[in-house]
Order: C-alpha cells, then sequence, then structure tokens
C-alpha cells in the first residue's frame, strides 16, 4: 500500500481507514486511494477563504479524473487506478458534481440535503462497493448517505466555526432559526439535528446484503447507527465501544 496515502487517511478519515481494514488485501490500497480523494474533494470548501475558490479546487480534480496528469500524491495513484480500471471514472465525477453544493451560501431544502447526501457520502459507498465487487453497488447508497448525515450532523459546530452551515433551510426556517443563526449558536440547531438524525434513519432500511468482499464498503453504517442514536451531543472523538462495534461487524461480515 501507498504508505503516503495510508497515513493521509488514518489521519483525515479514521472511520473510514478502520472499515477499510477489512476489505480484501488485494484491494484494501486502492479503497484507502478512493477515500484520500474523497478527502481532498472535502477540502476544496474546507480551505478556501472564498466559497467559489472551492470550485476552482473541484475542477481541478475534475481534470484529473479526465485523464490530467498532476504531481500529487493523491492524483497520481488515483490515476493509475483510473487506468488500471479498478475505479469507475462516472462514479469520481458524480463524487465531484456532489460537492459543488458546499461552494453555494446554504443548502435550500430537505430534498436537497437529502440529494446531496445520496450523491456525496452515498455515491462514495457505490464506489468502494463496486471496486470490492458487491452485486449491487447502488444498495449501499442510502447506507453511506445515512453515514454522511451522521457526519454533518455530528459536525453543527465544527462548522459553524468555519463560517459554515450544511443544514437546510427550510428546516432551520421550520424551527426559527437560520444558517446564520446556527453558526452563532450551534446549540440552537439541537431540535434540527434530532430532527434530521430521524429522516437519516430511515435511509438504514431496508438494510440489504453484503457479501464478505464487500463488507468494508458498508461498514461505515455501523458508526452511523451509533452516532444517530446519540445525536444531538455526540462526541466527535471514537470511542472504544465505536471501534469495537465496527471490529465485531467487520469481523462476522454483518452491519
Amino acid at each position: 500500500m501507498n504508505e503516503a496515502i495510508t497515513a493521509l487517511v488514518r489521519r483525515h478519515d479514521p472511520d473510514r481507514f478502520l472499515t477499510a481494514l477489512f476489505a480484501p488485501p488485494d484491494k484494501r490500497g486502492t479503497l484507502l486511494t478512493l477515500y484520500a480523494f474523497n478527502h481532498e474533494l472535502a477540502r476544496a470548501r474546507e480551505v478556501v477563504s472564498e466559497p467559489p475558490l472551492a470550485l476552482i479546487r473541484l475542477h481541478w480534480w475534475r481534470e484529473v479524473v479526465e485523464g490530467a496528469v498532476r504531481r500529487h500524491e493523491v492524483a497520481e495513484p488515483l490515476s493509475a487506478a483510473i487506468a488500471g480500471g479498478a475505479l469507475d471514472r462516472a462514479d469520481l465525477l458524480a463524487l465531484i458534481d456532489a460537492r459543488e453544493i458546499e461552494a453555494e451560501p446554504s443548502v435550500p431544502t430537505l430534498d436537497d440535503w437529502r440529494a446531496y447526501l445520496l450523491a456525496s457520502a452515498g455515491g462514495l459507498a457505490v464506489a468502494a462497493g463496486r471496486l470490492l465487487g458487491a452485486p449491487e453497488p447502488e444498495a449501499l447508497r442510502p447506507l453511506g448517505a445515512a453515514y454522511g448525515a451522521a457526519g454533518v450532523l455530528r459536525s453543527v459546530g465544527v462548522l459553524a466555526r468555519q463560517g459554515r452551515c450544511l443544514l437546510p433551510v427550510d428546516i432551520l426556517a421550520a424551527n426559527g432559526l437560520s444558517p446564520e443563526a446556527v453558526i452563532a449558536a450551534p446549540a440552537k440547531a439541537q431540535a434540527v439535528q434530532r430532527s434530521l438524525a430521524a429522516e437519516a434513519k430511515s435511509m438504514l432500511r431496508p438494510k440489504p446484503r453484503v457479501p464478505r468482499q464487500a463488507i468494508a464498503a458498508a461498514l461505515p453504517i455501523v458508526l452511523a447507527r451509533r452516532d444517530l442514536q446519540r445525536l444531538p451531543g455526540v462526541r466527535i472523538e471514537r470511542g472504544l465501544g465505536d471501534r469495537l462495534a465496527v471490529t465485531i461487524a467487520g469481523l462476522m461480515a454483518r452491519i
């Protein structure tokens, strides 16, 4: 495995790093490359001061996926995985498309929020499932979206410190709030977090059957299920119970 990719995912996406350990050894390096690519897409908005600049960063990655040769610790192994047929170019382009909403001032409606999660975290689960040989990769999309929803809801305070809010405006308004109000006082969003956690739980049903070789693509749902039960107020840091739950599910190949 590429040591730089492994270190990047371990540091910046420890949840998916843990789940990737249950992938077949010959696919694990490519799975980590996929997760490193996803991290770079997430950073597109995080590291810029002006939202439109995020679109420039996303376009840079679009060019890489479309075949541009770039010297970069993630771009080079990603290009190799695409060229070798391990990763599907259309899946990766769809992930880039999904991130463009993060350059917008807000997420207007619950439908927009749901579509964003199904395309971003849901699309990542599909790409991982396809890589690992899941017979129906699309069945993993709602599970990935539920994990993405849990991540957004756990990160309300972190995003607020960045001057960002990824909660749907219509649901906020129904609770007498606005994105600006949540950015100023994240604790006010607890009722909205509970409401959206219930929405995310609906994505967990029905639970698909996932073969052992593809179980790593579905394991993030183990953490999502635990997080959605505990919202609001769940800690950002993972505990021993979280890691044990993933380990047991991975060893048993059951979600």
